[in-house]
């Protein structure tokens, strides 16, 4: 089943499940007057309105590129998911409002064991129905679904919470509502702004994980001719739309037939494993033993510097006296232009003979 297929029909799934919860937790929250269960039937609500809001967001997302949007439509399931936290914060603010009104006009409070019953039903179809849901979300790798899925488990532990506050009223008289509802609100509220946060990250440009660029560079790295992997940067257009580049070290004796060829294998290669489109750049590498010691040379002095991450592209063009090289510098540094003045003045002590074409580079990813 395709992967759109696979979400709206959870999202319709999740609606008729949530429905039917809100119905039944309204009808024991207003009988038994507890503001908990009412709450806690709230909070469903605004799960219809985030499975409603996957289904709207998977239709738009699920559009073919075009030439205003090239890359295709893909990140809109993350504005879905934007919204999603959004409603779940506003349902979370209701609720606290609700129950400072509790603490404040507490009222009779009648649970029955029928409406404990109930709960408990729900507690337990609620953490199946989240664990699935969020399982479909990780395997698919949707956004949405995930925050439906993680939403669902949260529910489902603040139904338990409600359920306890029922036990406790019937046994010991105990009447906990409005604090408790305090609590379920608060985290709703935390819940919703964690998913906000996340899908906003990905949307601004989060840093890939580094199990991830890892993997890539230590793919790239099995061919005989990259002598080096860097400059590594991946673009999220969507949970199925990533695209980057590289760049690989290489002899510069290299012909350009080879350098088509093995940017091609690679290029096929990083897609077929990772899914990912990936465009490839050339850096040559001198073989030659003066060209060595230079640049062994350049790594001493770069050691004096904590905040220089790493060393790469480095080449020494003999015929127009020039020396390429390129630096990775912490983002926490303040003083990157100082730094890279200070080491061409100390290698032109040495080599004053060169001109020094110098690139700072951002530590975009490990």
């Amino acid at each position: 089943m395709k992967r759109e297929k696979i979400i709206i029909k959870t999202s319709y799934i999740g609606i008729i499940f949530n429905i039917l919860l809100v119905i039944f937790k309204m009808i024991v929250g207003f009988i038994a007057n507890s503001i908990a269960i009412i709450l806690d039937a709230v909070n469903n609500l605004t799960d219809v309105i985030s499975s409603a809001a996957t289904i709207i967001g998977m239709k738009f997302a699920s559009k073919s590129p075009d030439k205003e949007h090239p890359f295709g439509h893909g990140r809109i399931e993350y504005f879905t998911s934007v919204i999603i936290a959004t409603f779940i914060i506003i349902a979370g603010l209701l609720a606290m409002k609700e129950s400072i009104v509790k603490i404040i006009n507490p009222g009779d409070v009648n649970y029955s064991y029928v409406s404990l019953i109930v709960i408990g039903v729900a507690v337990i179809s609620k953490f199946i129905f989240g664990k699935k849901v969020k399982s479909i979300g990780n395997k698919i790798k949707s956004h949405s679904l995930i925050a439906v899925g993680t939403d669902a488990l949260m529910d489902s532990v603040l139904s338990l919470t409600t359920l306890i506050a029922g036990i406790l009223n019937i046994i010991y008289g105990l009447c906990i509502e409005g604090y408790l509802g305090i609590v379920i609100s608060l985290v709703i509220i935390k819940s919703g702004i964690m998913i906000f946060r996340e899908s906003m990250d990905i949307m601004i440009g989060k840093r890939f994980d580094k199990t991830l660029t890892d993997k890539i560079k230590k793919e790239i790295s099995k061919y005989d001719e990259v002598i080096g992997v860097c400059d590594l940067t991946l673009h999220n257009y969507g949970p199925n739309k990533t695209v980057g580049n590289v760049h690989i070290e290489i002899d510069d004796k290299i012909n350009a037939s080879k350098i088509h060829t093995l940017t091609r294998k690679i290029s096929v290669d990083i897609f077929n494993k990772f899914n990912i489109f990936m465009t490839i750049g050339i850096y040559a590498s001198n073989s030659d033993t003066k060209s060595k010691e230079i640049k062994d040379y350049l790594t001493k002095i770069l050691k004096e510097y904590e905040c220089v991450k790493q060393l790469h592209g480095f080449y020494i063009d003999y015929d127009n006296k020039n020396i390429y090289f390129d630096l990775i510098i912490d983002f926490d540094c303040e003083n990157k232009q100082e730094i890279k003045d200070i080491i061409i003045t100390k290698m032109k002590l040495k080599y004053k003979e060169y001109e020094y074409s110098v690139i700072i580079d951002d530590d975009i990813s490990d």
